[in-house]
């Protein structure tokens, strides 16, 4: 059985009587990693539980936290200890000793809501922890003190694994999904701190890219004509913190994700990426290295390893796992590896991780199957624990509930568990998805719901083999609910569509479905009352009834005899009739989450969903009709929140709730929490001594029992349950049996419906589609009974059915004759197909349809007209109402020029005052400025000043006026002056310095384009003018034309000019009727008003016709006038006499004269004719040369508006370009105005943080004085033991003290257990650096073995034991000071190590305030430089400036700006003055001919003087010695000669004797000197033997007085100084000395050489 034991300050008492529950066992499976307690034990956290498993033995041991669910937990080895968290609001972390599982100590730190990772050091009582938001703190913790190191926060930093470097827990790692982290802890004897170095990760493509400094970036180009050029965070205007690290969107690059980490004995890390991508990082440089994966043959299978989830580290590599179900060996040689196999598993690995002897891999997958992998044993792979498919839908105990349980999960798999120790016993998977579960009172059979609707039923008679019997597919609905009543009579199964289906329990039946009852959908709980005295089931169902937020509670009652009479109670479609049942209705004023119906049926209790209360009902015992709202009876307030449930038990008498915080009975016991979502169900076994408890979020099942439980509380449902097995234990048995033979017959079923699939895989094509119609479809039970019910009324009403088939039949012929007429007619009159229906109603609904459809049509139409209207009202208000002048051009008549205004808005009131503004300002600075003239030329003479200021006025006036006018255009920059704006009040070029100067001359510019396109658009409307006047002028003219035309009936076409729409572009705005190509659509009320208007106007046309007599008879006589007129000569015709229809000869006399006449009328007509013709053409030929010279006319003004419009454009664009260089000059003002301001604040943040860093040299100082002057105390201290040794020990004899001394030295030697070769050879961390611990134990082992230095055995012959006993005390304080010197000089090391790498950290922050600095002052330095170099705009003509070389147009670093005429001046007077030098260069030369002639003749002279005396001096230097002037002067020389010899030989003989003697002497001075030596080497030894006794005497004096006092320290330094001050006299003194006695040798040397060598003065 399972041991347990709970966390011991759980804020839940045990409330009622002595009853109280404990933990029996629990059942779960990691969802975190398992961790290693020690070599043979495993853990890992489920729910509010930890389970330790027992590798060999299988043993749980389980560890509750009753303060929530357990949040993280991390184990240490080599203390047995393991640290979890809980979960609640300001969580705590526990550690607890394994294990006794007593708690050790419980840390509290400033966290509000969560831990997110944990972990231990490999050596030394540190525990790391990083919680999750607000914080994302990561903190140090001494676990054994419980106190915090050190902490650190990183906001909105998600860390997904943290590790210790298990060689260096100075070192930890930690990866997100973004980045890799080495955080580095530095000691200074007690303090702690924490410094993180990230790792600079590649792209996702495993390179690495060049990143640049963001702060100061060198590689910037430089920019000699736009001033310069600064980083992009100047640019985008960051000043603050955030420009450390801006950067642009392009130039961001994907970096790797990291998943997993491990590390190496070298202290590197390999980092497995989301890419695939194998990394390197180096632990103390974190350099990043991808490695390379070596070309392999490719698996059998197609396999590869892509990105592996998990990776741990082993000798020559490391082992990953992916999702694959292997395990691979990464094999790692230099910078690539190789990839082989290692393992299969069954799952997806999840977590790789060796046992702290590395004798055993576990290995955890998806699911929480743990498997541990042993190497060089078999078999290799154990399966520790293995998990269900899933977390547990439904659980519930197997009848009686006192030896199995069951469990079902969501795949369908069902799991039978032993209640005595939570054993695995058997499963059995349905594979598909289940719901819930139910055991039978009444059998050994279990019933499972699915989502399809099925209902399965199982044999559990045998616990180790389930099987299946029966299965009963209800409705294509899920199964949401399983209940069976107490007696196990029948199974009700409820689904979501508010149907109860009642299904009889017993084998015997076959599980027979005998009807359903249809309820309220949404149903929440079913609860039954079966009392053995009784004959009828209650049943009682609670609905939720959201649109009232009211429940529904609907009871019926179910006949035992139901069985029998079940075709009297159901009709045809399985319903139970409600009169057979008694349904009866009710409703709560509140919703209830559960409900349950007391056994006495009398009242019912239910849980509030809203407010946290239990309340009864009173059930009415008078029947009713409708529906009956309940009151509450009697509330009692839950100590629980959120919406619970409620159940009785087996005996009725316990009212059990459960919620988000646990069970609640009498007693009160927490088996889960409100973080895992609370308990989802509770089973009570019959006997009461087992609850099963299911939790709904965290996927643990509890098993609880009871600690004291007795009394009436045991004895009532002890009985109950005696008296329901004993009237259940036949009927039991009889089922029971059925249940063995439905197994058989269920067997023996499936059997054949496998060889009936093998049979259809053998049948032909052509008998295919008659397998198929026998092989249906399985039809759930409530469409079966709707089919039978179908078929029953068809066969009832078949002869009705035909005679309405015949009918229709005919009906059918009648419609499609219609619908083949209806072919034939005209589109107008045609029908549509769907109007031949007979069906109205569908009819109406097609109807219905298309009317939504228009509907929807015409309201998708609208809102897109609408859309364009607004549009279009957008874009008109824009581009054409907001213009004060309209856009439009103008067309020449004959040319093809078009000129086009400058279409403006009109000025906004804050421009024209920001330019009055500007305008009044400039006013009052150019009347100060004259107001500055006058007084410094103001005159003496009172009486002259009125007149002088006067003219001066006048003058100045002039000169204001003309200022700048009367500069020229090229260095004006524009071309405005030419169109008469006044340029006076604008600001020189060369004197836009500052901001404000720019922005009003910005402004003045502005103004001035505003001007010039007024000034061009008031010509522009002079000229549309003028074209209208021209065009209505030859539109009178054509008039006349047109008349000539029709009068000389010419073919010839008038030409008619008009304005284009480019000329008037408003008739673009308006539609005419003839661009309307559709027919308008007119609405009713229209059509009605224009067919009135066409009567109307009928009407009048009749009325006016009926007098239209006198115009028929003038039209008749006179052609329609009065009087004729002279246009109309040409159209006149003399008519002929009636009498020239007849021939000639028989024309009378009269009429021959007739027709005399009529010819001379006909010649006088012609004539009259030809001469109006011929006037009417000359007036054609003279109003067409007028038409063509006006309009000629305005041709040639047109062109000289384009010209204007060009130049007019040429000066707006120039006045443009200056707005653009004005306003990209204070954009770059901006820019280096932030650049500056974030470089303050820059060099302001590492000012600060040089404080600090100073601060924090000076603290470190301060530690390393005390510490050191600590540690030189604890030093002396040691030294004076040492010394003192034999001064405590004088009273022994001389002998004995040296024995004891040579014994106060010994130490004894300490015996380390060498590792055995097998485990060095596995384990690849090898030794690992010491701890506190291992320190400590070995100061307790070097104790101990001093204990057996102190034995009397080892005392030495002849000594007190008293003094032994002295001596050992006194050896024992040396050791432990000893030791002390040893941790002190360990710890001086680290905060030694601690101040360098502080004042290291000073100095780089120096060396970065000092950069800022010198960019502060290059940038300010370019700031005064970039607003003295103006870029100025320049007019040049064409032709004027011609170069030659192409790139001195582009280089104008040294050029200045001067005026030509400056130039042209100078280059006159530079040619001036050339052409007298060119004078005065002839004049010169031929005087330097005469020079250079008679220098030469000097020179030849002087060279013949240096010759002569040249001979002189060697004449002079000719040598002649005293032994030449002997030998010319002595006549007998030779015998002079042999004389010297004869004396120079007897000196020879004198002196060989003498240094014979010399000789002799020294050697007997050598013999006495040798002796003398001798004797003072004896001398010396004796000497240097008491100097060392004096040396140690002076030693330990100087060491006294460096202790007393620092009295005799400044005593010394004096001394010291006064030596030091003595011995530089002394040095002074002898460099005196020396310098005179070199003076005095320099001297003698000068006389000798000029002894020797004699000088000859030259004469």
């Amino acid at each position: 059985m399972a041991q347990g034991r709970e966390v011991d300050d759980s804020p839940y008492s045990v409330i009622a009587s002595n009853a109280s529950l404990s933990v029996r066992w629990v059942q779960g499976f990691p969802k975190q990693n398992v961790h290693f307690i020690n070599d043979s034990t495993i853990c890992y956290p489920s729910g509010n539980f930890i389970i330790f498993i027992n590798i060999a033995t299988k043993k749980k041991t389980v560890l509750q936290c009753m303060n929530g669910i357990v949040g993280v937990v991390a184990t240490n080895v080599p203390y047995e200890v393991v640290a979890f968290s809980d979960r609640k609001l300001k969580p705590l972390i526990y550690i607890y000793n394994f294990p006794g599982l007593t708690k050790r100590i419980k840390l509290k730190g400033n966290v509000l809501l969560d831990y997110t990772l944990l972990a231990f050091s490999y050596c030394g009582n540190y525990l790391a922890s990083y919680s999750s938001l607000p914080e994302f703190e990561l903190a140090l913790w001494n676990w054994e003190l419980g106190v915090i190191l050190c902490k650190k926060s990183q906001p909105g930093m998600d860390v997904s694994q943290m590790t210790f470097n298990p060689m260096n827990w100075r070192q930890l790692c930690l990866s997100s999904p973004s980045s890799v982290t080495v955080w580095t802890i530095e000691r200074s004897n007690q303090e702690h701190y924490f410094k993180a170095r990230p790792a600079k990760l590649p792209t996702e493509d495993g390179s690495f890219f060049d990143e640049k400094d963001l702060i100061f970036p060198n590689s910037l180009p430089k920019d000699l004509m736009y001033g310069p050029v600064l980083p992009l965070s100047a640019i985008a205007g960051l000043v603050g913190e955030e420009a450390e690290t801006f950067r642009p969107k392009d130039d961001l690059y994907p970096l790797l994700h990291p998943t997993m980490h491990c590390w190496t004995p070298t202290s590197d890390l390999y980092v497995g990426c989301e890419e695939g991508h194998l990394l390197l990082i180096s632990g103390e440089t974190l350099k990043v290295t991808v490695l390379n994966k070596a070309e392999d043959i490719p698996s059998v299978d197609g396999r590869h390893l892509i990105s592996p989830i998990t990776i741990v580290y082993q000798k020559g590599g490391v082992l990953a796992s992916g999702i694959d179900g292997f395990v691979y060996s990464f094999i790692i040689k230099d910078s690539t590896y190789r990839i082989e196999d290692f393992l299969e598993v069954e799952q997806p690995v999840e977590c790789l991780m060796f046992s702290p002897s590395y004798k055993m891999l576990l290995i955890q997958t998806d699911k929480g199957s743990v498997y541990i992998y042993t190497f060089g044993e078999e078999p290799t792979l154990d399966k520790v624990l293995e998990a269900c498919d899933g977390q547990f839908q439904s659980i519930d105990l197997i009848t009686p509930g006192n030896e199995y349980c069951i469990t079902l999960t969501y795949s369908g798999e069902a799991c039978i568990w032993c209640l005595e120790d939570g054993a695995f016993v058997s499963r059995i998977n349905l594979n598909t998805p289940t719901t819930v579960l139910a055991c039978s009172p009444s059998s050994l059979s279990v019933a499972v719901g699915t989502v399809a609707g099925s209902v399965h039923f199982f044999d559990i008679q045998d616990a180790k083999s389930p099987q299946e019997v029966h299965k009963a597919f209800l409705s294509e609905s899920s199964v949401q609910l399983l209940v069976y009543d107490q007696r196990g009579l029948y199974l009700l199964a409820g689904t979501p569509e508010g149907y109860i289906f009642v299904i009889n329990a017993k084998p015997s039946s076959s599980f027979e479905v005998l009807g359903f009852v249809e309820v309220h959908k949404g149903i929440l709980q079913i609860s039954t009352v079966s009392v053995l005295e009784t004959d009828i089931v209650e049943v009682m169902v609670l609905s939720s009834l959201p649109e009232t937020e009211r429940s529904s509670l609907e009871i019926f009652t179910l006949p035992i005899i139901l069985p029998q009479v079940s075709a009297k109670c159901v009709n045809q479609r399985g319903s139970m009739r409600s009169e057979f049942i008694h349904k009866f209705l009710y409703e709560t004023e509140h919703s209830l989450s559960s409900a349950v119906l007391s056994f006495q049926s009398d009242r019912i209790y239910g849980f509030c969903s809203e407010v946290p209360y239990i309340c009864s009902y009173l059930i009415p015992k008078n029947e009713h009709h409708g529906v009956c709202v309940l009151q509450p009876h009697h509330k009692v307030q839950s100590k629980q929140y959120g919406p619970g449930a409620l159940s009785l038990s087996p005996h009725g008498l316990w009212l059990i709730t459960k919620a988000k915080c646990g069970t609640e009975t009498f007693v009160r016991c927490r088996s889960h929490s409100h973080q895992g979502h609370g308990i989802q169900s509770v089973s009570i076994s019959m006997d009461g001594q087992n609850i099963l408890v299911n939790g709904k979020g965290d996927g643990t099942l509890v098993c609880l029992r009871w600690r004291k439980f007795g009394g009436s509380l045991a004895s009532d449902i002890l009985e109950y349950s005696q008296q329901h097995l004993t009237s259940l234990s036949t009927t039991m048995e009889e089922e029971n049996a059925h249940l063995r033979r439905r197994q058989s017959e269920f067997s023996e079923s499936e059997h054949e419906h496998t060889i009936n699939e093998n049979t259809k895989l053998s049948i032909d094509s052509s008998q295919e589609e008659l397998a198929q119609a026998n092989n249906m479809k399985e039809i759930p039970w409530i469409q079966q009974k709707s089919q039978e019910a179908i078929e029953k009324e068809v066969k009832l009403f078949s002869s009705k059915r035909r005679e309405i088939k015949r009918q229709i039949k005919a009906l059918a012929k009648t419609v499609i004759s219609m619908m083949e007429e209806n072919e034939t007619v005209d589109n107008i009159a045609k029908l549509e197909q769907q109007e031949f229906g007979l069906d109205l109603e569908e009819l109406e609904r097609l109807q219905n349809e298309s009317e939504e459809e228009v509907t929807k049509i015409r309201k998708d139409v609208e809102m897109h007209n609408l859309a364009k209207s607004y549009l279009s009202e957008i874009i008109k208000e824009e581009c054409w109402n907001s213009m004060a002048v309209k856009g439009r051009s103008l067309k020449g008549f004959h040319i093809p020029y078009v000129v086009e205004n400058f279409p403006m808005k009109e000025r906004t009131d804050e421009e024209l005052e920001e330019v009055n503004r500007v305008l009044q300002q400039k006013k009052i600075e150019t009347e100060c400025l004259k107001l500055r003239k006058e007084i410094i030329e103001v005159q003496s003479a009172m009486t002259l000043v009125k007149k002088h200021h006067e003219e001066e006025e006048e003058e100045e006036e002039e000169d204001v006026a003309v200022r700048h006018t009367s500069l020229p255009n090229y260095l004006f920059g524009s071309l405005s002056p030419d169109f008469g704006i006044p340029t006076s009040l604008l600001s020189s070029q060369l004197e836009l310095h500052s901001r404000e100067e720019k922005i009003n001359q910005i402004i003045l510019l502005k103004d001035i384009i505003y001007k010039v396109k007024t000034v061009f658009n008031n010509e522009f409307d002079a000229a549309y003018k003028q074209k209208e006047f021209e065009i209505a002028r030859v539109k009178e003219r054509n008039v006349r034309i047109q008349e000539i035309i029709l009068d000389l009936e010419l073919e010839e076409s008038v030409w008619q000019p008009d304005f284009e729409d480019c000329e008037k572009p408003e008739k673009t705005l308006v539609v005419e009727d003839n661009e309307i190509t559709v027919q308008k659509h007119l609405k009713p009320w229209q059509k009605a008003k224009t067919e009135l208007i066409t009567t109307q106007k009928t009407d009048q046309w009749l009325q006016s016709q009926a007098s239209e007599t006198r115009h028929r008879a003038l039209m008749d006589m006179m052609g329609g006038v009065l009087e004729v007129k002279k246009e109309d000569i040409l159209r006149m015709v003399i008519p002929q006499p009636a009498f020239m229809a007849k021939p000639d000869t028989v024309w009378t006399e009269e009429e021959r004269r007739q027709f005399r006449d009529y010819e001379k009328k006909v010649k006088e007509l012609n004539e009259e004719r030809d001469k109006y013709r011929k006037s009417l053409e000359a007036e054609l030929k003279k109003l067409q040369n007028s038409i063509h010279e006006t309009t000629q006319n305005f041709d040639e003004h047109l062109k000289k508006l384009f010209e204007r419009r060009v130049k007019a454009e040429m000066v707006v664009n120039q006045e443009e370009l200056k707005i653009n260089n004005l306003v990209f000059s204070l954009l770059l003002d901006e820019e280096i105005n932030s650049r500056e301001t974030f470089l303050n604040n820059y060099l302001v943040r590492k000012q600060e943080e040089r404080r600090k860093t100073s601060e924090a040299v000076r603290k470190s100082k301060e530690n390393l004085d005390m510490y050191k002057e600590h540690y030189d105390n604890l030093l002396a201290e040691d030294k004076i033991l040492d010394r003192s040794f034999k001064k405590e020990f004088s009273e022994i004899p001389s002998h004995q003290v040296d024995v004891l001394y040579r014994l106060f030295k010994r130490r004894p030697r300490i015996h380390r257990q060498k590792p055995h070769a097998d485990i060095t050879s596995i384990v690849p961390f090898g030794e690992r650096p010491g701890s506190g611990k291992l320190s400590a134990d070995a100061f307790a082992q070097l104790m101990k073995a001093m204990d057996d230095l102190d034995n009397v055995n080892n005392m030495p012959e002849g000594l007190n034991p008293l003094v032994w006993n002295h001596f050992c005390a006194t050896r024992r304080a040396k050791v432990e000071n000893e030791q002390k010197v040893k941790q002190k000089a360990a710890g001086l090391m680290e905060v030694v190590a601690f101040h360098r790498r502080r004042g290291d950290e000073d100095e780089k922050v120096q060396r970065e305030i000092e950069r800022v600095s010198q960019e502060l002052i290059l940038l300010q330095e370019q700031k005064v430089k970039f607003q003295l170099n103006l870029t100025i705009q320049i007019l040049l003509k064409q032709g004027q400036v011609e170069v030659e070389n192409f790139q001195l147009l582009l280089d104008y670093s040294d050029a200045i700006l001067i005026n030509r005429n400056i130039i042209e001046d100078l280059n006159s007077v530079i040619r001036a003055q050339g052409q007298k030098k060119v004078t005065s260069m002839m004049e010169t030369k031929d005087i330097h001919k005469g020079i250079f002639q008679i220098e030469w003749e000097h020179k030849k002279m002087e060279m013949e003087m240096e010759d002569l005396n040249q001979k002189a001096w060697d004449i002079q230097m000719l040598f002649f010695s005293r032994e030449r002037q002997k030998f010319l002067n002595e006549p007998n020389y030779e015998t002079v000669i042999a004389v010297q010899i004869g004396i120079m030989e007897q000196t020879i003989a004198v002196l060989d004797k003498t240094h014979k003697k010399n000789v002799e002497n020294c050697k007997k001075l050598l013999k006495k000197l040798e002796k003398i030596s001798n004797q003072k080497d004896i001398a010396n030894y004796t000497l240097s033997c008491n100097l060392r006794e004096e040396l140690v005497a002076v030693s330990e004096r100087k060491d006294i007085c460096n202790t007393i006092g620092s009295i005799l320290t400044c005593e010394k330094i004096a001394k010291e100084r006064y030596e030091n001050m003595m011995q530089q006299q002394k040095l002074r003194n002898t460099s005196k000395e020396q310098a005179k006695q070199i003076s005095i040798l320099e001297a003698e040397v000068e006389r000798l050489k000029m002894k020797t060598f004699p000088a000859l003065v030259p004469l």
